[in-house]
């Protein structure tokens, strides 16, 4: 079995930190999703991975990614060129696919559980295509699944206004190289893009047997601001501690904090985790780091409260107050006004700002 793992789309809902970056890229506890992808596939056997690219962030998706040795597979890069669907950007990697069965990953998706029990249900079974599914409080949002008593998928409405079932699709998707057929024989949508939903309806309606798998604990599609610092806060929650770097006598640290052996947390510090600090990232006097943020490379933290938020890295912190709730991109310099007073501020600054707060 192959995996494509699609890695397009423009992450208009994550600007203005998509303006310089791709949203795969974005790094959760200081791991890029892309990259939590890729284990995923490896950890349910699936080695040989097409990652097809779209026309932004290409090459750095390659730069990071490369030929996948570093991460234990093999990766062909795949270019769709213009977003017109998912359905779209599978067809564009028939010829990768070349007749095996395959595993669709959506490149922004993160899964608290493994992809390998919906391999394995798939395996087991003679079936045209699964699903991933969870259940959901608003399903009107999403593409639904309609299921019979032994779990074959019935139907699938695209964002319904009155939903049958609570159970949606959430970005992982099995198919025999029979999905081809029906990307050739779909319509695009309103959208103007050839959907998903529309592949697996055509499978249903020929005759074939959709299988599905309910995913247990949390999933998160890391498309906005705000679902990049929950997903951060859902996997530092289960982060393991490896004090690495350096703590300075007067530091006081507690909690599980993941330190690089090149950061540095000096005395007059205080750091609650779970927390992630990567390389080069100093946390100087006066600083507090709270409990699920995470700080990436090369960053300096000097008098600032910071709980719960993503600094992506290279950035200096030193203004006088909290950050909560935030989402910083790389190079980002956050100053004090000098007529500012200490209060929480939430906050999205994209790349390379300069701010005083």
């Amino acid at each position: 079995m192959k995996g494509i793992l699609l890695s397009g789309g423009t992450g208009s809902r994550l600007r203005p930190i998509t303006h310089t970056g791709p949203k795969q890229l974005i790094p959760i506890a200081n791991k890029p999703v892309l990259q939590y992808v890729v284990e995923d596939f490896k950890e349910a056997g699936i080695t040989e991975i097409g990652v097809v690219l779209g026309n932004k962030g290409r090459e750095a998706v390659q730069k990071f990614l490369g030929d996948g040795s570093r991460f234990g597979v093999d990766i062909t890069y795949i270019v769709q060129g213009n977003p017109l669907g998912i359905a779209h950007a599978v067809g564009c990697a028939r010829d990768f696919v070349d007749g095996d069965d395959f595993v669709v990953y959506l490149g922004d998706n993160l899964l608290k559980q493994t992809i390998s029990p919906l391999v394995e249900s798939f395996e087991e079974g003679d079936y045209a295509g699964g699903i991933a599914l969870q259940q959901v409080p608003n399903p009107e949002r999403f593409g639904v699944a309609e299921l019979d008593d032994s779990g074959n998928v019935e139907r699938i409405v695209e964002k319904p206004d009155d939903p049958e079932s609570d159970v949606v699709l959430i970005g992982v998707y099995v198919f025999s190289p029979r999905a081809f057929e029906a990307i050739e024989a779909i319509e695009p949508s309103w959208r103007g893009e050839l959907e998903i939903t529309d592949v697996f309806q055509w499978l249903i309606d020929d005759g074939q047997r959709i299988d599905s798998h309910t995913v247990r604990g949390w999933w998160k599609d890391t498309g906005k601001p705000e679902d990049i610092v929950e997903a951060n806060h859902l996997v530092l929650e289960a982060l393991d501690a490896t004090v690495d770097g350096t703590v300075a006598d007067g530091a006081e640290t507690m909690g599980r904090i993941d330190l690089h052996e090149t950061a540095t947390i000096e005395s007059g510090a205080v750091v609650r985790g779970p927390v992630s600090i990567d390389a080069g990232t100093v946390i100087e006097s006066d600083a507090y780091i709270g409990p699920y943020t995470s700080i990436g490379p090369d960053s300096t933290i000097r008098n600032t409260h910071i709980e719960n938020s993503v600094l992506v890295g290279e950035s200096t912190i030193t203004s006088n107050g909290k950050i909560i709730d935030s989402l910083i991109g790389r190079g980002a310099e956050l100053r004090s006004a000098e007529d500012a007073l200490p209060e929480g501020r939430r906050l999205v600054v994209g790349e390379n700002s300069n701010l005083r707060l």
